[in-house]
Protein backbone atom coordinates (compact mmCIF):
# COMPACT_ATOMS: atom_id res chain seq x y z
CA UNK A 1 0.00 0.00 0.00
CA UNK A 2 1.28 3.41 -0.72
CA UNK A 3 1.32 6.24 1.68
CA UNK A 4 -0.84 8.19 -0.82
CA UNK A 5 -3.74 4.59 -0.03
CA UNK A 6 -2.58 4.46 3.60
CA UNK A 7 -3.62 8.11 4.32
CA UNK A 8 -7.42 7.16 2.74
CA UNK A 9 -7.96 4.51 4.23
CA UNK A 10 -7.10 6.02 8.06
CA UNK A 11 -9.18 8.45 6.87
CA UNK A 12 -12.18 6.51 6.20
CA UNK A 13 -11.33 4.61 8.87
CA UNK A 14 -11.63 7.95 11.41
CA UNK A 15 -15.16 8.92 9.89
CA UNK A 16 -14.73 10.71 6.81
CA UNK A 17 -16.40 9.99 4.41
CA UNK A 18 -14.39 11.41 1.36
CA UNK A 19 -10.71 11.98 0.82
CA UNK A 20 -8.26 13.70 -1.47
CA UNK A 21 -4.50 15.17 -1.57
CA UNK A 22 -3.33 18.59 -3.74
CA UNK A 23 -0.10 20.19 -4.20
CA UNK A 24 -0.02 22.74 -1.80
CA UNK A 25 -0.56 25.76 -4.23
CA UNK A 26 -3.74 27.68 -5.72
CA UNK A 27 -4.04 28.78 -9.43
CA UNK A 28 -3.49 32.37 -10.17
CA UNK A 29 -7.42 32.42 -11.39
CA UNK A 30 -8.69 31.63 -7.25
CA UNK A 31 -5.90 34.30 -5.79
CA UNK A 32 -7.53 36.81 -8.80
CA UNK A 33 -11.03 35.98 -7.56
CA UNK A 34 -10.49 36.70 -4.19
CA UNK A 35 -9.56 40.06 -4.92
CA UNK A 36 -11.99 40.62 -7.20
CA UNK A 37 -13.97 39.84 -4.35
CA UNK A 38 -12.99 41.83 -1.57
CA UNK A 39 -12.35 44.78 -4.26
CA UNK A 40 -16.28 45.14 -5.10
CA UNK A 41 -16.92 44.79 -0.99
CA UNK A 42 -19.20 41.66 -1.09
CA UNK A 43 -17.31 40.62 2.18
CA UNK A 44 -19.53 43.21 3.76
CA UNK A 45 -18.96 43.03 7.32
CA UNK A 46 -16.54 39.93 7.45
CA UNK A 47 -13.37 42.40 8.18
CA UNK A 48 -11.32 39.31 9.00
CA UNK A 49 -11.62 38.12 5.75
CA UNK A 50 -10.49 41.35 3.84
CA UNK A 51 -7.21 41.61 6.56
CA UNK A 52 -6.02 38.19 5.28
CA UNK A 53 -6.20 37.94 1.78
CA UNK A 54 -2.35 37.44 1.16
CA UNK A 55 -2.71 34.51 3.63
CA UNK A 56 -5.56 32.87 1.84
CA UNK A 57 -3.59 33.15 -1.52
CA UNK A 58 -2.42 29.46 -1.02
CA UNK A 59 -1.07 27.61 1.50
CA UNK A 60 2.41 28.20 1.40
CA UNK A 61 1.35 31.96 1.98
CA UNK A 62 0.28 30.81 5.31
CA UNK A 63 2.78 28.61 5.64
CA UNK A 64 6.10 28.45 3.55
CA UNK A 65 6.67 24.76 4.27
CA UNK A 66 3.88 23.13 3.08
CA UNK A 67 4.52 21.02 0.03
CA UNK A 68 0.68 18.86 0.46
CA UNK A 69 -2.75 19.45 1.11
CA UNK A 70 -4.56 16.65 2.31
CA UNK A 71 -8.61 17.15 1.69
CA UNK A 72 -11.46 15.50 3.57
CA UNK A 73 -14.71 16.01 3.61
CA UNK A 74 -18.02 14.91 6.42
CA UNK A 75 -21.25 14.08 4.77
CA UNK A 76 -23.69 16.37 6.77
CA UNK A 77 -26.65 15.06 3.83
CA UNK A 78 -30.56 15.81 5.17
CA UNK A 79 -32.82 13.02 5.09
CA UNK A 80 -35.42 15.75 4.45
CA UNK A 81 -36.21 19.04 1.78
CA UNK A 82 -34.70 21.65 3.61
CA UNK A 83 -36.98 24.18 2.33
CA UNK A 84 -40.33 22.24 3.53
CA UNK A 85 -41.46 24.43 6.28
CA UNK A 86 -41.06 27.79 4.21
CA UNK A 87 -44.95 28.09 4.29
CA UNK A 88 -45.14 27.13 8.17
CA UNK A 89 -45.03 31.07 9.14
CA UNK A 90 -45.66 30.10 12.69
CA UNK A 91 -42.28 28.14 12.60
CA UNK A 92 -39.09 28.73 12.02
CA UNK A 93 -36.20 27.54 9.12
CA UNK A 94 -32.66 26.63 10.58
CA UNK A 95 -29.87 25.62 8.39
CA UNK A 96 -29.00 22.13 7.64
CA UNK A 97 -25.86 22.28 9.29
CA UNK A 98 -26.67 24.14 12.27
CA UNK A 99 -29.62 21.73 13.76
CA UNK A 100 -27.40 19.54 15.96
CA UNK A 101 -23.78 20.15 17.12
CA UNK A 102 -21.12 22.50 15.94
CA UNK A 103 -19.54 20.54 12.89
CA UNK A 104 -15.85 22.61 14.02
CA UNK A 105 -15.74 20.77 16.77
CA UNK A 106 -16.03 17.43 15.87
CA UNK A 107 -14.71 17.74 12.27
CA UNK A 108 -11.34 19.22 14.38
CA UNK A 109 -11.06 16.29 16.37
CA UNK A 110 -11.02 13.64 14.23
CA UNK A 111 -8.84 15.76 11.78
CA UNK A 112 -5.60 15.84 14.68
CA UNK A 113 -6.45 12.18 15.13
CA UNK A 114 -5.47 11.85 11.27
CA UNK A 115 -2.60 14.28 11.52
CA UNK A 116 -1.13 12.70 14.52
CA UNK A 117 -0.91 9.42 13.00
CA UNK A 118 0.50 10.95 9.36
CA UNK A 119 3.28 12.86 11.63
CA UNK A 120 4.06 9.32 13.81
CA UNK A 121 4.28 7.28 10.22
CA UNK A 122 6.12 9.91 8.21
CA UNK A 123 7.71 12.55 10.68
CA UNK A 124 7.19 15.37 9.05
CA UNK A 125 5.09 18.33 10.40
CA UNK A 126 1.28 18.92 9.63
CA UNK A 127 -1.23 21.87 9.89
CA UNK A 128 -4.63 21.18 10.89
CA UNK A 129 -7.16 24.01 9.31
CA UNK A 130 -11.11 23.72 10.02
CA UNK A 131 -12.86 26.82 8.52
CA UNK A 132 -10.97 29.01 11.17
CA UNK A 133 -8.10 29.80 9.30
CA UNK A 134 -7.22 32.00 6.38
CA UNK A 135 -7.68 28.89 4.31
CA UNK A 136 -9.37 28.57 0.85
CA UNK A 137 -11.03 24.96 1.68
CA UNK A 138 -13.02 24.67 -1.42
CA UNK A 139 -10.64 25.41 -3.99
CA UNK A 140 -8.17 23.15 -2.10
CA UNK A 141 -10.82 20.21 -2.08
CA UNK A 142 -11.33 20.69 -5.35
CA UNK A 143 -7.69 20.56 -6.58
CA UNK A 144 -7.72 17.32 -4.34
CA UNK A 145 -10.56 15.94 -6.25
CA UNK A 146 -13.13 16.09 -3.21
CA UNK A 147 -15.43 18.07 -5.57
CA UNK A 148 -16.11 21.53 -7.66
CA UNK A 149 -16.93 24.95 -6.62
CA UNK A 150 -20.52 25.35 -8.40
CA UNK A 151 -22.36 28.53 -9.83
CA UNK A 152 -23.59 28.78 -5.77
CA UNK A 153 -19.88 29.15 -5.05
CA UNK A 154 -19.75 26.10 -2.17
CA UNK A 155 -18.28 22.88 -3.11
CA UNK A 156 -20.04 20.12 -4.83
CA UNK A 157 -19.92 16.51 -5.15
CA UNK A 158 -20.68 13.90 -7.65
CA UNK A 159 -21.35 11.52 -4.58
CA UNK A 160 -22.71 13.64 -1.58
CA UNK A 161 -23.93 16.63 -3.89
CA UNK A 162 -23.54 20.08 -1.99
CA UNK A 163 -23.66 18.66 1.75
CA UNK A 164 -19.79 18.79 3.04
CA UNK A 165 -18.41 20.30 5.78
CA UNK A 166 -14.40 20.79 4.95
CA UNK A 167 -11.11 20.22 6.14
CA UNK A 168 -7.40 20.37 5.65
CA UNK A 169 -4.16 19.22 6.81
CA UNK A 170 -1.01 21.07 5.29
CA UNK A 171 2.50 18.86 5.49
CA UNK A 172 6.09 19.35 4.87
CA UNK A 173 5.43 16.09 3.00
CA UNK A 174 5.36 16.10 -0.96
CA UNK A 175 2.89 13.34 -1.84
CA UNK A 176 1.05 12.18 -4.63
CA UNK A 177 -1.49 14.39 -5.58
CA UNK A 178 -5.02 13.35 -6.93
CA UNK A 179 -6.47 15.10 -10.15
CA UNK A 180 -8.23 18.40 -10.14
CA UNK A 181 -12.24 17.62 -10.21
CA UNK A 182 -13.52 19.40 -13.17
CA UNK A 183 -16.81 21.67 -13.14
CA UNK A 184 -19.97 19.57 -13.55
CA UNK A 185 -22.44 22.40 -13.63
CA UNK A 186 -23.10 22.43 -17.17
CA UNK A 187 -25.84 24.96 -18.27
CA UNK A 188 -27.36 24.65 -15.07
CA UNK A 189 -28.37 27.67 -12.47
CA UNK A 190 -31.29 26.41 -10.45
CA UNK A 191 -29.10 27.51 -7.13
CA UNK A 192 -28.63 31.35 -8.68
CA UNK A 193 -32.44 31.53 -9.63
CA UNK A 194 -33.72 30.44 -6.23
CA UNK A 195 -31.83 32.91 -4.31
CA UNK A 196 -34.73 35.01 -2.50
CA UNK A 197 -32.74 37.59 -1.91
CA UNK A 198 -30.26 37.93 -5.75
CA UNK A 199 -27.43 37.40 -4.02
CA UNK A 200 -25.73 35.98 -6.91
CA UNK A 201 -23.96 39.12 -9.43
CA UNK A 202 -23.29 36.05 -11.96
CA UNK A 203 -22.35 32.42 -11.85
CA UNK A 204 -19.55 31.51 -9.12
CA UNK A 205 -19.78 35.08 -7.63
CA UNK A 206 -21.53 35.72 -4.48
CA UNK A 207 -22.28 39.04 -2.92
CA UNK A 208 -22.47 38.26 0.75
CA UNK A 209 -24.43 41.42 1.69
CA UNK A 210 -27.49 40.09 0.07
CA UNK A 211 -26.98 36.35 1.26
CA UNK A 212 -29.24 35.43 3.77
CA UNK A 213 -26.90 33.03 5.63
CA UNK A 214 -24.77 36.09 6.03
CA UNK A 215 -27.61 38.45 7.00
CA UNK A 216 -28.79 36.20 9.99
CA UNK A 217 -24.99 35.12 11.38
CA UNK A 218 -22.25 37.46 10.28
CA UNK A 219 -24.26 40.79 9.98
CA UNK A 220 -24.45 42.46 13.51
CA UNK A 221 -26.86 45.44 12.39
CA UNK A 222 -30.35 45.83 11.56
CA UNK A 223 -30.74 43.97 8.63
CA UNK A 224 -31.47 46.23 5.46
CA UNK A 225 -35.26 46.73 4.89
CA UNK A 226 -35.14 45.63 1.31
CA UNK A 227 -33.94 41.96 2.53
CA UNK A 228 -36.64 41.15 5.34
CA UNK A 229 -39.72 40.26 3.02
CA UNK A 230 -36.93 37.74 1.46
CA UNK A 231 -36.05 36.37 4.65
CA UNK A 232 -39.15 35.21 5.51
CA UNK A 233 -38.98 32.29 8.55
CA UNK A 234 -35.34 31.66 8.02
CA UNK A 235 -33.61 32.79 11.47
CA UNK A 236 -30.08 30.91 10.82
CA UNK A 237 -28.72 30.49 7.25
CA UNK A 238 -30.56 29.60 4.37
CA UNK A 239 -29.89 26.12 1.97
CA UNK A 240 -32.01 27.24 -0.77
CA UNK A 241 -29.25 27.24 -3.54
CA UNK A 242 -27.57 23.73 -2.09
CA UNK A 243 -31.32 22.19 -2.16
CA UNK A 244 -31.93 22.75 -5.43
CA UNK A 245 -28.67 21.28 -6.81
CA UNK A 246 -29.67 18.42 -8.99
CA UNK A 247 -26.48 16.57 -7.74
CA UNK A 248 -28.24 15.63 -4.83
CA UNK A 249 -30.04 12.88 -6.18
CA UNK A 250 -26.93 11.00 -5.31
CA UNK A 251 -26.77 12.54 -1.70
CA UNK A 252 -26.83 10.50 1.20
CA UNK A 253 -28.39 10.96 4.21
CA UNK A 254 -25.59 11.49 6.46
CA UNK A 255 -24.28 8.78 8.90
CA UNK A 256 -22.91 11.18 11.57
CA UNK A 257 -25.64 11.37 14.38
CA UNK A 258 -24.44 14.56 15.69
CA UNK A 259 -25.64 15.95 12.87
CA UNK A 260 -29.03 14.31 12.41
CA UNK A 261 -30.98 17.12 13.14
CA UNK A 262 -32.68 17.55 17.04
CA UNK A 263 -36.25 17.46 16.99
CA UNK A 264 -36.56 20.65 18.88
CA UNK A 265 -34.56 22.28 16.17
CA UNK A 266 -36.41 20.61 12.81
CA UNK A 267 -39.32 23.11 12.88
CA UNK A 268 -38.99 25.55 16.12
CA UNK A 269 -41.63 27.74 17.21
CA UNK A 270 -41.09 31.83 16.63
CA UNK A 271 -43.05 32.77 19.92
CA UNK A 272 -40.66 30.11 22.16
CA UNK A 273 -37.32 31.40 20.23
CA UNK A 274 -38.54 34.68 20.70
CA UNK A 275 -38.83 34.34 24.30
CA UNK A 276 -35.54 32.91 25.14
CA UNK A 277 -33.39 35.52 27.50
CA UNK A 278 -29.30 35.65 27.39
CA UNK A 279 -29.22 32.77 29.75
CA UNK A 280 -31.65 30.37 28.06
CA UNK A 281 -30.20 31.03 24.99
CA UNK A 282 -27.15 29.74 25.61
CA UNK A 283 -28.50 26.63 27.59
CA UNK A 284 -30.50 25.86 24.95
CA UNK A 285 -28.05 25.75 22.16
CA UNK A 286 -24.84 24.92 24.16
CA UNK A 287 -22.79 23.16 21.37
CA UNK A 288 -24.45 24.47 19.09
CA UNK A 289 -22.85 27.16 16.09
CA UNK A 290 -26.04 29.00 16.62
CA UNK A 291 -24.77 29.87 20.20
CA UNK A 292 -21.56 31.76 18.93
CA UNK A 293 -24.03 34.44 17.16
CA UNK A 294 -25.42 35.52 20.51
CA UNK A 295 -29.09 35.86 21.51
CA UNK A 296 -29.54 39.74 20.39
CA UNK A 297 -29.03 38.96 16.49
CA UNK A 298 -31.04 35.52 16.74
CA UNK A 299 -33.90 37.45 18.47
CA UNK A 300 -33.60 40.28 15.62
CA UNK A 301 -33.46 37.56 12.98
CA UNK A 302 -36.64 35.42 15.16
CA UNK A 303 -38.80 39.27 14.61
CA UNK A 304 -37.95 39.28 11.15
CA UNK A 305 -39.65 36.05 10.99
CA UNK A 306 -42.41 37.21 13.15
CA UNK A 307 -42.98 40.21 11.47
CA UNK A 308 -43.09 38.36 8.28
CA UNK A 309 -45.88 36.05 9.28
CA UNK A 310 -48.05 39.18 9.78
CA UNK A 311 -50.31 37.38 12.30
CA UNK A 312 -51.76 38.98 15.32
CA UNK A 313 -51.03 36.39 17.38
CA UNK A 314 -47.83 37.30 18.15
CA UNK A 315 -48.63 40.67 19.17
CA UNK A 316 -48.17 40.29 22.98
CA UNK A 317 -44.57 38.53 22.11
CA UNK A 318 -43.56 41.75 19.75
CA UNK A 319 -45.19 43.43 22.52
CA UNK A 320 -42.49 42.65 25.15
CA UNK A 321 -39.62 42.64 23.33
CA UNK A 322 -40.43 46.20 22.09
CA UNK A 323 -39.10 46.88 26.30
CA UNK A 324 -36.20 44.75 25.58
CA UNK A 325 -32.77 45.44 26.99
CA UNK A 326 -31.10 45.33 23.03
CA UNK A 327 -31.69 48.32 21.26
CA UNK A 328 -30.51 45.71 18.04
CA UNK A 329 -34.38 43.66 19.52
CA UNK A 330 -36.09 46.55 20.59
CA UNK A 331 -35.73 47.81 16.62
CA UNK A 332 -36.68 44.51 15.17
CA UNK A 333 -39.57 44.70 17.72
CA UNK A 334 -40.98 47.90 16.03
CA UNK A 335 -40.30 46.92 12.58
CA UNK A 336 -42.37 43.59 13.53
CA UNK A 337 -45.07 45.31 14.99
CA UNK A 338 -45.20 47.11 11.80
CA UNK A 339 -45.78 44.81 9.99
CA UNK A 340 -48.25 42.80 11.91
CA UNK A 341 -50.99 45.75 12.79
CA UNK A 342 -52.54 48.40 10.99
CA UNK A 343 -51.07 51.99 9.74
CA UNK A 344 -53.30 53.75 12.09
CA UNK A 345 -52.79 50.93 15.21
CA UNK A 346 -49.16 51.19 14.95
CA UNK A 347 -49.18 55.08 15.15
CA UNK A 348 -51.41 54.98 17.93
CA UNK A 349 -49.11 52.42 19.87
CA UNK A 350 -46.12 54.59 19.15
CA UNK A 351 -47.35 57.74 20.18
CA UNK A 352 -48.61 56.44 23.54
CA UNK A 353 -45.24 54.41 24.09
CA UNK A 354 -43.67 58.54 23.45
CA UNK A 355 -46.15 59.62 25.88
CA UNK A 356 -45.19 56.88 28.59
CA UNK A 357 -42.19 57.42 28.38
CA UNK A 358 -41.86 61.14 30.33
CA UNK A 359 -37.75 61.24 30.54
CA UNK A 360 -36.29 62.65 27.14
CA UNK A 361 -33.74 60.36 27.01
CA UNK A 362 -35.76 57.22 27.81
CA UNK A 363 -37.88 58.93 24.46
CA UNK A 364 -35.20 59.56 22.16
CA UNK A 365 -33.53 56.40 23.25
CA UNK A 366 -36.36 54.20 22.09
CA UNK A 367 -36.64 56.21 18.64
CA UNK A 368 -33.06 55.64 17.94
CA UNK A 369 -33.60 51.96 18.56
CA UNK A 370 -36.54 51.96 16.31
CA UNK A 371 -34.81 54.06 13.41
CA UNK A 372 -33.12 51.82 11.52
CA UNK A 373 -35.65 49.53 11.28
CA UNK A 374 -37.83 52.00 10.21
CA UNK A 375 -36.20 54.28 7.81
CA UNK A 376 -35.95 52.98 4.19
CA UNK A 377 -32.13 54.38 4.04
Amino acid sequence: MTLEDAVKHKALELGFDTIGIAEARLPQETSDRLHDFVSAGFHGDMDWLAQRVKEREGPTALWRDAKSVIAVGVNYGPDIDPMENLSQHDRAIISVYARNKDYHDIVKKRLKRLARWFHEETGDEVKVFVDTAPVMEKPLAQSAGVGWQGKHTNLVSREFGSWLFLGAIFTTKMLLSNENETDHCGACRRCLDVCPTDAFPAPYQLDARKCISYLTIEHKRPIPREYRSAIGNRIYGCDDCLAVCPWNKFAKHTKEAAFHPREDLKGPLLRDLAMLTDETFRGFFSGSPIKRTGRDRFVRNVLIAIGNANDRAFVDVIDALIEDKSELVRGAAVWALQQTVSDEEFSQRREQKLLQETAPSVREEWAASAKPFLDDA
